[in-house]
């Protein structure tokens, strides 16, 4: 009866064992791993409002050259130089918006520096008159050489095309319009055969302006945004104030013209979103 008893035991601890090994087993494979979470995407936003500023350098022409009333009194007129400028700083500054992740829009307010202008004619005169050393149309009778200064303010409406973003770097194209305040300084007129020398008051003038641009963004990061750009800038005419002789002759509605002022201009910019 012992060993009965013993073997039962036994056979009951082994079927015990048995189904709580299993249980055991099971409860080890369902241990769930641990999670981790996966960091939140903030998507870059595509739209809203920016603020940008640039700096650059002009590069200036004078297409249409120097115009004055007295022009018409001389028999042969040739410019030796028809006009240069030196290169001058511009300083620009603006709001615009982002619409879409390829058209945008901004408008600006330039400034730009004082620019030194040169020029130089020789002429002969039909006749013997003031200034003239004779009647012989086959010679000159004297030259001008013209000195002024000139700067500008521009206010302007631009749009542009984004032409796909290529790791961070945007091409883009664009055209502005609007208005550009053109003001002639110091200006001078020195005559050097005949010792004579002419002058003209400062004076400014609004014209119509036109721009296009072409340029490479460089995104630094979701708000932040390095501009290299060109522009093409057409700021219409200019004037000095009535030329005056040191005489104080022609002083009535005789401006120095300058006609049809063009730019080639180079920026550096940052543009910042305000998103």
């Amino acid at each position: 009866m012992r060993i009965l008893r013993n073997l039962s035991v036994s056979v009951v601890g082994l079927t015990t064992a048995a189904f709580a090994l299993p249980g055991m087993a099971l409860s080890a494979d369902i241990i769930e791993p641990p999670v981790y979470e996966a960091p939140e995407v903030v998507p870059t936003p595509i739209g809203g409002w920016y603020l940008r500023g640039d700096i650059g350098m002009s590069n200036q022409q004078l297409h249409g050259g120097l115009s004055n009333a007295l022009f018409s009194t001389t028999d042969a007129l040739q410019f030796l130089d028809s006009g240069t400028f030196s290169s001058a700083p511009t300083f620009r500054a603006g709001i615009g918006y982002q619409f879409n992740p390829w058209l945008r829009a901004d408008a600006t307010v330039e400034y730009r520096g004082k620019a030194n202008f040169t020029a130089l004619d020789r002429y002969s005169c039909p006749g013997p008159v003031a200034g003239c050393a004779d009647a012989d149309p086959t010679t000159f009778d004297g030259s001008n050489e013209y000195t002024a200064n000139k700067r500008e303010w521009v206010i302007m409406g631009n749009a542009y095309v984004d032409l796909g973003n290529w790791r961070g770097i945007t091409p883009y194209v664009g055209a502005g319009l609007g208005a550009s305040q053109n003001t002639i300084s110091s200006f001078q007129d020195i005559n050097t055969p005949n010792g004579g020398v002419a002058y003209g008051n400062s004076a400014s003038e609004w014209n119509l302006a036109w721009a296009l641009h072409a340029g490479l963004g460089f995104q630094v990061n979701d708000r932040l945004t390095l501009d290299l750009g060109y522009s093409y800038l057409h700021l219409g005419d200019a004037r000095s104030g009535d030329m005056i002789t040191y005489t104080g002759v022609n002083t009535i509605n005789n401006p120095m013209i300058f006609e049809d002022l063009t730019s080639h201009d180079f920026k550096f910019g940052l543009r910042y979103a305000l998103h």
